[in-house]
């Protein structure tokens, strides 16, 4: 796999037009990838809630919650990503998940 920092030079136009589309293909492969893998995240959202339920905890853990954006922003600096974005998306998978056991309580009641 190429670096990000890596520069392409093409021989023809044909050589552009075969990256682009094979990096278009890749990256709807990746996105599916990534949406199985928020499916996944998303569905332990039940063992999550009724363990919480039954250790009479809320839904809301600050502490995990701080636990996984300090993760995530030291995986971004190692990975040179933007740590605001990445926590922005970090945030919209613990909503996510925290809307989903609210629906699952809601369900059960």
């Amino acid at each position: 796999m190429k670096s990000n920092d890596e520069t392409i030079s093409f021989k023809n136009r044909e050589d552009a037009e075969i990256l682009l589309k094979e990096s278009r293909e890749r990256i709807d492969e990746i996105d599916n990838a990534l949406f199985d893998l928020i499916s996944q995240r998303t569905a332990l959202a039940k063992d999550i809630v009724f363990s919480k339920d039954y250790l009479g905890l809320p839904i809301y853990d600050e502490s995990r919650e701080k636990a996984i954006h300090k993760k995530v922003e030291k995986l971004a600096k190692e990975n040179n990503l933007d740590c605001e974005i990445i926590d922005q998306i970090f945030s919209m998978l613990t909503k996510l998940s925290k809307n989903m056991q609210k629906e699952i309580l809601k369900e059960e009641c």
